[in-house]
């Protein structure tokens, strides 16, 4: 791979979270009966006529906006012909020429890589991959393939799908995970999709080649068909690229083609090969009057321009205090950081709130979109440590209780008696005690050794069971030592 570099482009292809179809009535949802979801327009009978769902487009603009695409004045829809049995009509609505979306780029940040390559200096963050369109089209039903037999679910069919289709900048697999990442978090958070892999609504064919390093000129280009989950993507293109890289080597000439990847064995197979371009015989639907997007279209998708993930991390950080780091990982899911937004809203220190939420609750694999603790228990907890009624080592054990009862803080604390002593009277007994029950800590401290007020420090909190407020015990001991 030293000698080679990697020239890869994706075609994504997106569900859209709309109530009914592209062009028809029917109910627009995932994992009803198959075939019960249909009506004359998306099975293709003769004589319908298609309406173009509205939302669709408005969505399909608002995806355009956030990543920085030209919109369209005026675009239309085309039919592309090809004959397949999930096609119910023979061809597709989708549009060719004019799309509602130009260019655009999506912004790989860090966290959006594999977790075991963040941190390796070679990763390239705040890197874009430009856009080369993303264009609205209806979705094909779902074919099932058996050993002796096919079938074919169309509740799929007519589904509103946009297409989003990168430029060829991406140059390893790490980045092509990264641009899906980042394009799905930003899909989520406009609301245009919830962009489930498993579920089908976010699809992706892959484009790659290899070039010697240094050579302008592109290679030969492979396309991996319908890859349904963002780590399958970057295994496969780690397979395709060394299977390229050894073909080269050994001589073979590299043809272009288009394979699919098999889990379960790791590795690429060819389904057909590619020798000239398919002819969809694009033209367009006259069934279907062109859209003019600056009436009104246009207005309405910038009026749901979201906060994106980079604004969120860069207010989190001014308006929260908080590190670069949480900000990034609280930013990177829009459910997890609208639920820290809440649960630090009453914390003195909304920081001690992240730490809570980041290092000890998603620890437990709790799924960030459905947290059942009330959000406010966080705050309620970083403040009995702000306030130095507990201390840091309690509240792990009042949260693990919070977490495993569901029961507040304040109710916790009360339950396991863990209410810290800070009454000054009472913690100067215990001080003395403690100076006069170890003699020899006392003469090392007047000697210089200052790190000896921590053996008094340990004997103090061992008098008092632990509930003594640790910062005010080594107040008194210094004063009563250096007096």
């Amino acid at each position: 791979m030293a000698e080679y570099e990697a020239v890869i482009g994706l075609e994504v292809h997106v569900q859209l979270k709309t109530n009914t179809k592209m062009f028809c009535s029917c109910v627009n949802h995932f994992g009803a009966a198959p075939n019960t979801h249909v009506c004359p327009v998306c099975l293709g009978l003769p004589g319908v006529l298609p309406t173009p769902n509205k939302e669709a487009v408005i969505k399909t603009i608002l995806t355009g906006i956030m990543l920085d695409c030209d919109i369209a004045p005026r675009c239309k829809f085309d039919r592309k012909n090809y004959f397949y049995p999930d096609m119910p009509k023979n061809y597709q609505i989708s549009q060719y020429d004019q799309p509602l979306c130009d260019r655009g780029a999506v912004t790989l940040n860090l966290l959006a890589y594999p977790k075991d390559v963040q941190n390796d200096p070679k990763t390239v963050a705040d890197k874009k991959i430009r856009l080369v369109r993303i264009h609205l089209e209806e979705d094909v039903a779902k074919s099932t393939h058996f050993e002796t037999s096919s079938s074919i679910d169309f509740n799929r069919a007519g589904t509103p799908l946009m297409e989003i289709v990168s430029e060829a900048d991406i140059r390893s697999p790490e980045e092509a995970f990264a641009y899906l990442t980042a394009l799905k978090q930003i899909l989520i958070y406009g609301g245009v999709s919830d962009a489930d892999m498993e579920k089908g609504q976010m699809r992706c064919d892959v484009n790659v080649s290899i070039r010697p390093k240094g050579q302008q000129e592109f290679g030969t280009k492979v396309e991996i068909k319908n890859m349904n989950s963002i780590s399958a993507v970057r295994k496969a293109l780690h397979f395709e690229i060394a299977r390229q890289i050894e073909d080269v080597e050994s001589g073979t000439t590299i043809i272009q083609q288009t394979r699919r990847w098999d889990d379960g064995r790791s590795e690429t197979f060819m389904m057909r090969t590619k020798e000239k371009a398919h002819d969809y015989r694009y033209f367009p639907d006259p069934d279907l009057l062109p859209l003019n997007t600056e009436e009104g279209l246009l207005a309405e998708a910038k009026s749901r321009l979201p906060e994106l993930p980079a604004a969120k991390k860069a207010r989190l950080v001014k308006d929260f205090a908080l590190s670069e780091y949480q900000a990034s990982v609280l930013a990177s899911e829009v459910a997890l950081a609208n639920y820290f937004e809440k649960a630090a809203a009453a914390a003195k220190n909304k920081s001690a709130v992240a730490n809570f939420l980041l290092n000890d609750y998603l620890a437990t694999g709790v799924d960030v979109n459905a947290i059942p603790l009330p959000a406010e228990y966080f705050s309620e907890l970083a403040n009995l440590v702000e306030d130095g009624k507990i201390s840091t080592k309690q509240a792990k054990d009042v949260f693990a209780k919070m977490v495993s009862d569901g029961k507040s803080p304040a109710v916790l604390v009360k339950e396991l008696g863990l209410s810290q002593i800070t009454d000054t009277a009472e913690l100067e007994k215990l001080c003395e005690q403690a100076i006069a029950a170890n003699p020899r800590s006392v003469a090392d401290f007047k000697a210089g050794k200052t790190n000896a007020v921590n053996a008094l420090k340990g004997q103090v909190m061992k008098l008092s069971k632990g509930k003594a407020n640790p910062q005010a015990v080594g107040d008194i001991l210094l004063k009563k030592l250096q007096a």
